[in-house]
């Protein structure tokens, strides 16, 4: 049975890959195992050690700690529960293309897009 820790970091592995524009070929040749490796920790089906869970963070450019983001104690268990985060913004592939598709703007243009899009959410 997989596990809601193991299933959240996969989610999270996967996310970051994609948003980096990173195949799991390309993740699993960098990190030094097979691709089907990667597929199981996105899955949740196979947990992520944490030596393994370094170098990927590693290769993804992140804090370790970025995969475990969003999780929370469940208020009346002591297991762990990835449901805490709503409407997990990472689960939608168009909000991740349009995170993707801002970071690729020139700085100077992103920050006056941004700007843009904090006054036209206050009307």
């Amino acid at each position: 049975m997989k596990h809601p820790v193991d299933v959240h970091v996969g989610k999270r592995i996967r996310h970051r890959r994609w948003l980096v524009g990173m195949t799991q070929q390309q993740l699993a040749e960098q990190v030094g195992i097979k691709f089907q490796q990667i597929q199981k920790y996105e899955t949740g089906m196979n947990r992520v050690s944490a030596s393994r869970l370094w170098d990927i963070s590693r290769v993804l450019s992140v804090p370790v700690s970025f995969f475990f983001e969003g999780l929370e104690p469940a208020r009346d268990s002591d297991e762990i529960s990835d449901s805490a985060v709503p409407g997990d913004i990472l689960a939608d592939k168009e909000a991740l293309e349009l995170v993707r598709s801002y970071y690729a703007i020139p700085e100077n243009q992103r920050r006056r897009l941004f700007d843009l899009a904090r006054v036209l959410s206050d009307g």
